[in-house]
């Protein structure tokens, strides 16, 4: 419990250890027959526990913010002492503490579940300079710097492993509780925690572009991005509290004079309203049933950069998948060589792999990889990378071409075309065409019963798009079961596929992209909400995306649409739920027959209900 909701409750047993015995004293009429001293007897615990309020109010009217809970509370408070409902005055005041008590416990269990979080933050890094460890702030440690790590440390910048091997637990960043195992030459990540053995670590960042640095940037932002809902509820209690501190006025005032039975009647009934139509459970429950999904969403190594993209979620009916290291692992490996009359296997995959070697896209590195003769780089000039096409590079004096089918149509190269499943990269040579590579991607192993779950969960359409051949993308489609999809795209016709998809959409129902973050920025952009996955350590990808999961894990997307729709549904009973009891008893209220304790009970007890409803985004499985 924080100092502040202690200091809350030491008032509040104070108070009630003063107003109990008084309000069973008065029950029993065993109270002074003086007014002055009666109301000096309740005022003591109204001052114990209000008078934070009653500053509030005060210093809210100087700065001209006058219509808050604050005023509502002392107006109507100070009207119950006018009219004589002494412990009326105090337990309103009382209970209301009572409520914003359970309040703050509330929001800093919701904060905590985010907190954990903005535990990742490392306090230090052991820097290492001449042979010496001094313990430094990771702001002051500059790139390419050698820092340790010990056993129970954490990692505090992104770098590179150079001498050590460990285990390390990435769970606070992707929610996955397996130990990840590192040796030489492995990168790492900021926020990990070092189970094991001494690290030499090559920092390959600054603090303030690691991992860690842009998550608790990304986290501490989020609050920022409210959903409509949300926005719709601090607009509302902008006119609301005015317009019914408006109505009590007139109910006193205009009562006595249409319906007779005297003013203190009638001002006692206003004041009633107002404990009534205080609006503390839509104000704070709405928000912090936002913040407890995301906070529920982080713990399973899901960010959410806003409510808003939580309330999208919940509308999604259209999720459109990028193939290649989203649904497929995105290792590749050759499976056939195709070689053209007369061209030697050797010679198609030394020509293809010298050109490839000017390139890091995976197609590329598996060619370049596989050839295990060695890569002669002095041996390629001028190579370029045509954009969703393939690679341009001179080779050994000859003009080397090697990429898609486009690629060689664009090259007028007569070719000869793949026919077995998987990605075919065409060759040529000084406009000769030399054959093809068939290069195998296979499935996530978790991705059909990940896809299953998904449409199970109500997603009504699923998408893929892909920049592979068609034939290659048909197979993956027919494994997994997917309803759409889209082949042999260039990144600009990705975008253009996604409007498409978007108009087809009714009102208020929306489409979510899920790529890799890295090569598909533009479309996670143009989505309503994008969803990068795998994305630990990758800036692209926290950068573009809306919604990040940190984990390599397809399954995280079923996990995200249901804290989705269950904060949701939660926001909207809470709503409900606290509209309709205060509409009820303010009706009752202004034709007197709800007093005091009904409007306690309508704005404390709801105030309650409603905050403990919102707390159960906290506990989604």
């Amino acid at each position: 419990m924080s100092d502040k909701n202690k200091k809350r409750l030491v008032k509040i047993i104070i108070a009630s250890v003063v107003f109990i015995p008084l309000l069973i004293l008065e029950h029993l009429k065993l109270l002074p027959e003086s007014r002055i001293a009666v109301f000096i007897m309740f005022l003591l615990p109204y001052l114990i526990v209000g008078h934070s309020v009653i500053q509030k109010a005060l210093s809210n009217i100087k700065k001209g913010d006058v219509f808050d809970e604050n005023f509502l509370m002392l107006i109507a408070t100070l009207g119950a002492f006018a009219v004589g409902e002494y412990p009326e005055a105090a337990a309103v005041m009382l209970f209301y503490q009572i409520g914003e008590l359970f309040e703050g416990i509330a929001v800093g269990k919701s904060r905590a579940a985010v907190s954990e979080m903005m535990n990742i933050a490392p306090e230090y890094a052991n820097l290492e300079t001449d042979g010496k460890t001094e313990k430094v702030d990771p702001d002051d440690v500059p790139v390419d710097s050698v820092i340790l790590v010990r056993p129970g440390e954490k990692i505090p910048l992104d770098g590179e492993v150079i001498e050590g091997t460990s285990s390390l637990d990435t769970s606070a960043l992707t929610g996955e509780s397996l130990p990840r195992s590192v040796s030489a030459g492995d990168s790492v990540h900021s926020g990990c925690i070092n189970l094991q053995g001494l690290l030499r670590i090559r920092t390959t960042k600054e603090y303030d572009d690691s991992t860690v640095a842009r998550i608790l940037e990304l986290v501490e932002n989020a609050s920022t991005k409210k959903a409509r809902i949300e926005n719709f509820i601090t607009r509302f209690a902008r006119y609301y509290t005015p317009v019914v501190t408006i109505l009590a006025l007139l109910l006193a005032l205009t009562g006595p004079l249409i319906f007779g039975g005297g003013i203190m009647k009638w001002l006692l009934r206003a004041c009633t309203f107002l404990v009534v139509s205080c609006p503390c459970a839509l104000v704070i429950s709405v928000p912090l049933g936002f913040f407890g999904g995301i906070g529920a969403a982080s713990k399973k190594g899901v960010l959410i950069k806003g409510s808003n993209y939580l309330e999208i979620l919940a509308n999604t009916d259209v999720i459109v998948f990028d193939k290649t290291g989203t649904l497929t692992e995105g290792v590749f490996r050759i499976r056939d060589l195709n070689c053209a009359e007369g061209v030697s296997s050797d010679e198609l995959h030394r020509v293809a792999a010298h050109a490839e070697s000017i390139s890091d896209h995976p197609v590329a590195l598996s060619v370049t990889s596989s050839y295990k003769a060695g890569i002669d780089p002095h041996s390629v000039k001028d190579g370029k990378e045509i954009p969703g096409k393939g690679i341009q590079a001179v080779y050994q004096g000859s003009d080397i071409l090697v990429g898609n089918e486009t690629l060689m149509k664009d090259n007028n190269i007569v070719y000869t075309p793949a026919d077995s499943a998987g990605t075919a990269i065409y060759v040529s040579k000084d406009r000769q065409f030399l054959g093809s590579i068939i290069i195998a991607d296979s499935i996530k192993e978790n991705a059909a019963q990940a896809l299953s779950s998904i449409k199970a969960s109500g997603i009504k359409k699923v998408v893929m798009l892909t920049g592979d051949r068609p034939e290659s993308a048909q197979d993956v489609a027919r494994e997994l079961k997917i309803d759409e999809t889209h082949a042999s795209l260039l990144p600009q016709d990705k975008v253009a596929k996604v409007e498409e998809l978007l108009k087809e959409l009714p009102e208020k129902r929306y489409l979510a992209f899920v790529g890799d973050g890295i090569n598909d920025a533009p479309v996670l952009s143009r989505a309503d909400v994008g969803i990068a996955m795998g994305a630990m350590g990758s800036d692209a990808a926290i950068e573009a995306a809306d919604v990040v999961l940190m984990h390599d894990d397809i399954g995280k997307l079923r996990s995200v649409i249901r804290i989705s729709r269950k904060t949701m549904a939660i926001v909207r009973e809470n709503i409900v739920f606290s509209l309709a009891v205060k509409l009820i008893v303010l009706i009752l209220s202004a034709i007197g027959l709800a007093n005091m304790w009904a409007a306690v009970f309508a704005d404390v007890g709801v105030a309650v209900l409603a905050i403990s409803n919102s707390m159960r985004t906290l506990r989604t499985r």
